[in-house]
């Protein structure tokens, strides 16, 4: 049975994830799974930022710094969950180089709100749902988000009776959410971006030639959207990889999320890892 203070301690890194989470912010959580010899610290849990310990810990202050250190490699990492021995990170703790422990990172669930059910979003909708994402497709024209045009996928489908305000209620607060405005015309792209453009969702990005997209974000900065959040938009959108199918296009798109989430550049890896 679990003793009173390793329950407290239990419910203090609860509350510091339901924190963490309300922010938007990523953490890691670190369990010591395997700890020859020091079996009182055996499942003994931290919660972590990059520098700092947030909930939770041990006795053992060696031990605990060397796993607060580690937790900015593991977050920059971008790894969802690794198992590390102390030798590989703690190596001068000589009597614990075969001491395991779990990192697991803890972030929200990543969100992509495509705006326009068309052939690109709905082939957007698809793509982003089998890759693992939390998928919001919106439409003004209700045969497009009909639930008999996507059996069973995971896709969360919004009739929108006005765009802003069914854009607005998708975004929430903006975190760890994509934008994907990929609508039939310049007033439907107008109304999506003002409303996304009051909230601060991690990427947007506007689908359309140079020409059509750069007319849309003129027109918004004149009502007098702030230009530093209108270059944030990524327009036109998505990778350049010829993109030519609705599918394919889909796929530039998602590349683009997934790059941006990630921190990735989109070059070729052949470019940095071959020289020749």
């Amino acid at each position: 049975m679990a003793s009173a203070s390793d329950q407290s301690q239990s419910q203090l890194i609860t509350q510091a994830i339901r924190r963490v989470l309300e922010e938007g912010s990523v953490a890691a959580l670190a369990t010591l799974i395997d700890a020859p010899g020091a079996s009182a610290v055996l499942g003994a849990k931290f919660l972590l930022t990059h520098d700092a310990l947030l909930a939770g810990g041990c006795d053992d202050v060696e031990v605990q710094n060397a796993i607060v250190r580690h937790a900015a490699t593991f977050l920059g990492s971008n790894e969802q969950t690794r198992t590390f021995k102390f030798g590989e990170f703690a190596p001068k703790l000589d009597n614990w180089q075969d001491a395991r422990v779990l990192f697991e990172r803890i972030e929200l669930e990543p969100r992509v709100v495509i705006c326009g059910a068309g052939h690109v979003g709905a082939s957007l909708a698809r793509l982003a749902a089998l890759v693992g994402y939390r998928v919001t497709l919106i439409d003004d024209r209700a045969e497009f988000v009909a639930r008999e045009a996507f059996p069973g996928e995971a896709v969360e489908l919004v009739l929108a009776q006005g765009w802003s305000s069914a854009v607005s209620d998708a975004i929430g607060n903006g975190r760890s959410v994509s934008i994907a405005i990929v609508t039939r015309g310049h007033k439907e792209d107008e109304e999506c971006l003002r409303a996304v453009m009051l909230r601060a969702p991690d990427y947007v990005g506007l689908i359309g030639s140079k020409r059509r997209t750069r007319f849309v974000l003129n027109k918004l900065r004149d009502e007098g959207f702030a230009i530093e959040k209108l270059a944030r938009v990524r327009a036109p959108i998505g990778l350049d990889i010829g993109a030519v199918s609705p599918e394919e296009v889909g796929l530039a798109i998602l590349a683009e999320i997934v790059a941006a989430r990630r921190g990735g550049t989109g070059r070729p890896l052949s470019k940095s890892e071959n020289d020749f």
